[in-house]
């Protein structure tokens, strides 16, 4: 799918941005800032009904999206969804990589092994795969931004299985990617957002308790929503934000303390 109306002017006029994960809210609320600011998206995931969503919502509004099914976790297919775009493009700018990580939340004293190493492997490996492959086209044009979510934080909550060690890990991952890309001009940077509530699926159980605490976090009279997200996804995307990298922005309205 492809739409060739440009953007007159934004924060991403001419940028080539990958995202994976992008038919769900996250991913979708991203690529639509993206495309609203003048990038080209190209969006990826598993599914291609609520990539076609997406890109559809962006064509509507004059903005430029295509879609590609990419299992985010398949190496061979990771690389040539990249290399495919930037054939096409000639340069990648940014890649976004907000997949689940398949987390099942339990004790630790109670959850399968299998089950706690799942969220870690799975956010490792497609971090590190869809990184790579971006960078390698990255290193060429010597800039480029890599953007994450979810950070760690010093903070934790008991009965998360794997999932909080996976962003811990996560963590870990973008210092190394940071400090071996900074000397190409490639920024990585995690956002941090604490929770956002449009994201809790209304048939979740305990849904409104979960609701409740992520309010009680924060230090404001608001939590952060898609458009925050969005808002500054663009931002640490652009070219303001240059001097940002090996760094967590933190948008979670106070109820993540930074270190």
């Amino acid at each position: 799918m492809l739409n060739n109306e440009v953007p007159g002017n934004g924060l991403l006029k001419g940028k080539t941005a990958l995202i994976y994960g992008a038919g769900g809210s996250i991913g979708g609320a991203v690529a639509r800032a993206f495309a609203a600011e003048g990038a080209f998206v190209h969006l990826a995931g598993r599914s291609e009904s609520p990539l076609e969503k997406v890109a559809r919502d962006i064509q509507e509004e004059g903005g430029r999206a295509e879609t590609s099914v990419v299992d985010a976790l398949d190496e061979e297919q990771v690389d040539a969804f990249v290399d495919r775009v930037a054939k096409k493009t000639k340069r990648i700018d940014i890649s976004f990589n907000v997949i689940s990580f398949g987390d099942i939340q339990q004790p630790l004293m109670d959850i399968d092994v299998n089950d706690f190493t799942q969220p870690i492997s799975l956010a490792t490996r497609t971090h590190f795969l869809t990184t790579r492959a971006a960078a390698t086209h990255m290193i060429k044009q010597r800039s480029g931004v890599v953007l994450m979510f979810g950070g760690s934080g010093p903070q934790t909550a008991p009965g998360l299985g794997g999932f909080k060690v996976a962003l811990d890990a996560m963590d870990g991952l973008r210092r190394q990617w940071a400090l071996e890309l900074g000397k190409h001009g490639i920024r990585v940077v995690t956002m941090v957002s604490g929770g956002i509530i449009e994201t809790i699926p209304w048939q979740t159980e305990g849904r409104e308790e979960i609701i409740v605490e992520i309010a009680k976090s924060a230090h404001l009279n608001r939590t952060a929503t898609l458009a925050d997200v969005g808002n500054v996804a663009c931002f640490v995307a652009s070219d303001k934000a240059g001097a940002i990298t090996d760094a967590t922005v933190n948008i979670s309205a106070g109820a993540i303390v930074d270190y």
